[in-house]
């Protein structure tokens, strides 16, 4: 009697030191980048346009690693 009470002891020891708390992870927000800049066209930065004769390649990366809004 004494040896099961023992080894349901120890059972629920184990058990209850397995279970931990799940933690939530943080909310996810995403990055904004907007450009704002005088006189610029649609086709100036050349990842709207491949023959624009100004090369942005700065700009291009961020357009391929991100979304583009027309």
């Amino acid at each position: 009697m004494r040896r099961t009470l023992l080894q349901l002891l120890l059972l629920f020891l184990l058990v209850g030191s397995a279970i931990q708390p799940v933690e939530s992870a943080p909310p996810h927000y995403p990055n904004i980048v907007y450009i704002l800049a005088d006189d610029l066209g649609y086709g100036d930065v050349s990842c709207y346009n491949s023959e624009s004769k100004i090369q942005t390649p700065h700009v291009d990366r961020l357009a391929a690693e991100g979304m583009r809004f027309t």
